[in-house]
C-alpha cells in the first residue's frame, strides 16, 4: 500500500507562522502557564492537508487563556466558552481555535460519559484515541515549535498504522466510538489498522450500543464521503460492528444456492456500485442511494424453478424502506431523504429501457418520474453494472448511449422534466363552472396521461382540447375561455 508521506518534523515552526499562535504563546507566557497545539491540526501538517481548526490544550483552565488570548488580539474577538466542559472558542481570520484545559478521563462501563479530572500534557495525550493524532506542537518561547510524540504517531503516519496509544481494549471501551473512528481514519488515509487492535474491536463490538445514533453516523457518513469508501464499509463487517449500526446492510452478504444455482453476493455487489459512484460524485446522497438501492433484496428473494434467483419489486419495498432507516440513523427526513427514496425506486428502469425497444412513451415517463434528478438516476444506473464479462459491460454501455440519446431527444421535444401541466386546475375549473373536486383530478390526470403516451403534445392549446373532449366525455358542459378573451 501507498503510504502518505509526511512533511520533515523540523520544519514544524514554518506551519506556526500565523499570528495567533505567537499570541498564543505569549498569552500562556504572561499568565504563567503551558500551552500546545494537539491532534487533528498537528496531524494534519504532518499528512501536507490543509485544516482551519485548532486545538490547543492549557496546562490550567483552557477558558481563561481564550479570554487572554481575544484580550491581545484585539475588540470584536469574541469568545464562546462552556463551563461544564471547560472549553473556549475564537474565531481569527479563517481559523477556528479551540482552547481545553489538560485532563485526564475514567469511565464507568455503563457509560459513554467520562469522568473528567485535572491532567497533565502526558494525562491529555494518553486518553487520545490514536498515536496519530496524540502528538503535541510546542508554543512554549523556549522550545516553540518542537514536537512531543511519545507514542510514535509520527512513525505511524510514515507506516500508515491506526494504533491506539495505550492497550486497545481500554481505549474502545472508555469510548465506543473510536471503534468507528479507527475504521474511519483507516478508510479516509488508506491505512491499516493494527491487527490488536482489529481484535479489540471484535471482541467489543456490542458496546457500539451504548453511543447515540448521531455520533455513529457522523462517522458513517465521513466513510460514505471518502474516496474508497467500500473499505469502511468491508471493515464494519470483518469486525462485526456492521450488524449493530447497519443490519439490513449485513442482510446484503451471502450466497444461497438452490439446485447448484446460486445469485451474486449483493453486499459486495453493492460496495462496488457505491465505490463505482465515488469515482465520479461527491454528492452524500447520491452515494447513499448507491448503498440502498437493492437494500430489499433480501425480502424480496425468491427461486422461481426453471428461471433461478429473482427479487421482483425490489425497487418498490427498498424504496419503503429508506424512510425507516434515515429516522433510525437519524439522518435528515427531508428532501434528501426524498431523493434516495426516488434513486431506488427508479434505479432499474433506465436498464429496462436500454434492454427493450426505447418507445417516446417510456422515456416522457421516466423524465416524468425523475425530473430534475434524472442525471443522479443515470449515473447510478451506469454504477450498477458490476459484470466482469467484457462483452456484457460493452453492450451496457452501447445501450445506455441510445437511452441517453433518446432523452435527449424527447426532452428537447417534448419538454418533459419537471413537469408542469399547459392547463392548470384553475382553468379547469372556470371552464366547467366547477369547485375543487373529483372531476378536476380525474380531467388533469387524463390530459397529464395523454401527453404521456404521446396522443396530444405538450402544448397549451392540444391540452385545452382535450379537456374539453374529456369534460364531456364524464357529462360536463364546457365554456371555452380562450374565445371568451
Amino acid at each position: 500500500m501507498e503510504k502518505l508521506s509526511c512533511c520533515e518534523v523540523d520544519g514544524m515552526k514554518e506551519h506556526l507562522r500565523h499570528p495567533v499562535f505567537n499570541i498564543i504563546s505569549a498569552a500562556a507566557k504572561s499568565m504563567g502557564t503551558e500551552a500546545y497545539v494537539v491532534g487533528g491540526y498537528v496531524r494534519d501538517i504532518l499528512l501536507q492537508r490543509p485544516s482551519k481548526d485548532i486545538d490547543i490544550v492549557v496546562i490550567g483552565s483552557g477558558i481563561d487563556l481564550a479570554h487572554k488570548v481575544a484580550e491581545m488580539i484585539g475588540p470584536g474577538i469574541q469568545v464562546n466558552f462552556y463551563k461544564n466542559f471547560g472549553t473556549a472558542m475564537l474565531q481569527y481570520d479563517d481559523l477556528e481555535v479551540e482552547f481545553v484545559g489538560a485532563r485526564k478521563e475514567s469511565y464507568r462501563l455503563d457509560s459513554r460519559k467520562p469522568i473528567v479530572e485535572t491532567g497533565t500534557l502526558e494525562d491529555d495525550q494518553q486518553r487520545r484515541d490514536f498515536t496519530i493524532n496524540a502528538m503535541a506542537i510546542s508554543l512554549d518561547q523556549n522550545n516553540f515549535g518542537s514536537l512531543i510524540d511519545p507514542f510514535n504517531g509520527m512513525q505511524d503516519l510514515k507506516d500508515g498504522i491506526i494504533r491506539t496509544p495505550l492497550d486497545s481494549i481500554i481505549t474502545f471501551s472508555d469510548d465506543p466510538l473510536r471503534m468507528m473512528r479507527a475504521i474511519r481514519f483507516a478508510t479516509q488515509l488508506n491505512f491499516n489498522i493494527e491487527s490488536r487492535e482489529i481484535e479489540a474491536i471484535k471482541t467489543l463490538t456490542e458496546r457500539i450500543n451504548i453511543v447515540s445514533a448521531e455520533r455513529t453516523t457522523d462517522e458513517i457518513n465521513k466513510i460514505m464521503l471518502s474516496a474508497k469508501p467500500s473499505r469502511g464499509w468491508d471493515l464494519l463487517f470483518q469486525t462485526g460492528l456492521l450488524k449493530h449500526v447497519f443490519p439490513q446492510l449485513q442482510d446484503l452478504h451471502g450466497i444461497d444456492y438452490v439446485n447448484g444455482k446460486g445469485h451474486k453476493d449483493n453486499f459486495y455487489h453493492t460496495l462496488q456500485v457505491l465505490d463505482n459512484v465515488a469515482t465520479v460524485s461527491d454528492d452524500l446522497w447520491l452515494r447513499w442511494a448507491a448503498l440502498l438501492h437493492d437494500i430489499a433484496k433480501p425480502a424480496t428473494k425468491r427461486f422461481e424453478p426453471g428461471h433461478g434467483w429473482t427479487f421482483h419489486g425490489h425497487e418498490d419495498k427498498g424504496s419503503r424502506m429508506v424512510k425507516g432507516i434515515f429516522r433510525k440513523l437519524k439522518l435528515p427526513l427531508n428532501e434528501k431523504m426524498k431523493f434516495v427514496e426516488k434513486l431506488v425506486l427508479l434505479h432499474l428502469r433506465p436498464i429496462v429501457l436500454a434492454q427493450d425497444h426505447i418507445t417516446d412513451s417510456a422515456i416522457r415517463r421516466l423524465l416524468f418520474d425523475a425530473g430534475e434528478d434524472i442525471d443522479a438516476l443515470m449515473t447510478l444506473c451506469h454504477a450498477d453494472v458490476t459484470t466482469k464479462n467484457e462483452y456484457k459491460i460493452k453492450k451496457y454501455k452501447d445501450n445506455f448511449r441510445k437511452v441517453i440519446e433518446k432523452l435527449k431527444e424527447v426532452e428537447e421535444k417534448d419538454k418533459i422534466r419537471n413537469w408542469q401541466p399547459p392547463v392548470s386546475g384553475e382553468d379547469i375549473m372556470n371552464c366547467f363552472k366547477l369547485l375543487p373536486g373529483k372531476e378536476v383530478g380525474i380531467i388533469k390526470t387524463a390530459i397529464r396521461e395523454a401527453i404521456l403516451e404521446g396522443d396530444i403534445t405538450n402544448d397549451f392549446d392540444q391540452a385545452y382540447d382535450f379537456m374539453l373532449l374529456k369534460g364531456k366525455e364524464i357529462g360536463l358542459t364546457g365554456h371555452d375561455q380562450r374565445k371568451a378573451n
